[in-house]
């Protein structure tokens, strides 16, 4: 029987972390470097990516990045081969990439639904498709989607993201869907459902959610920086081999609440 420390152990292995130069992504991404991972950061913009990167590398992570958009399938398979050529293999992708629009379903216009939509659930396929083809080839992979409470729970009261809410509960599907294809073949794939955590997507939406929280929740806040990145490398480790199509909520109760 593996000892504790061996079963969150991820010396050797290689993750993809897209949306990973900051927030969140930076974060769970952190939590897989310091438990050993070899790091490939995906994100939209280079202003972003290059500083992560760079402190990254100063801590003593193995660490490179790419610019990419998540929706364009060839930017997709462009990163995978990246990584591939870089480190010779794919053991865990992270979904992260994320994008939102607030506005009343009457109000949301048609555009800034689609690309709600392309980026939030169709680039995790694209990213998963492309990844799970590699790790097919070894039987071995580990797929972490990152979903939102939004995709369980609404709220009359708003914030209203009717693409953003849809494109969750969609990614919540995607990860069972793919957990059945792909488990007969090594590749487990599980979802973390966050609630509000402080990020540049999520702050708006804090500020008009924040008070129902602190009223209701069971552990009254927002969610703090750091309770994520244990939850990722539980998912990523060997910790959680007997887990997969499951989504692990995050959101201090208020799901219950």
């Amino acid at each position: 029987m593996p000892v504790l420390r061996e079963l969150f152990d991820l010396s050797g292995r290689v993750a993809i972390v897209t949306g990973g130069s900051r927030g969140l992504g930076e974060e769970m991404a952190e939590g897989l470097a310091e438990a050993g991972a070899s790091l490939m950061l995906c994100a939209r913009r280079e202003e972003w990516l290059t500083p992560t990167v760079t402190a990254m590398g100063r801590q003593g992570f193995r660490v490179e990045g790419t610019v990419c958009d998540v929706a364009q399938a060839d930017q997709v398979q462009a990163v995978v081969d990246r990584t591939m050529a870089a480190y010779g293999r794919i053991d865990i992708l992270i979904n992260n990439a994320g994008v939102s629009w607030g506005a009343r379903p009457e109000d949301m216009p048609l555009d800034k639904w689609q690309k709600v939509i392309d980026v939030n659930l169709t680039g995790a396929f694209l990213f998963s498709q492309a990844a799970g083809r590699e790790m097919l080839k070894r039987e071995y992979g580990r797929i972490i989607n990152v979903a939102s409470v939004s995709g369980i729970q609404a709220s009359v009261a708003g914030p209203h993201y009717a693409g953003y809410a849809a494109s969750k509960a969609g990614l919540m599907g995607l990860t069972r869907e793919l957990a059945a294809s792909w488990g007969r073949q090594g590749i487990r794939v599980n979802a973390i459902a966050p609630g509000f955590f402080h990020s540049r997507l999520a702050d708006p939406a804090i500020r008009i959610a924040e008070p129902r929280i602190t009223a209701s929740n069971p552990i009254p806040r927002v969610g703090a920086a750091g309770e994520l990145k244990g939850v990722a490398v539980f998912l990523a480790a060997d910790a959680s081999n007997y887990i997969t199509g499951q989504v692990i909520v995050v959101d201090g109760g208020r799901s219950i609440s």
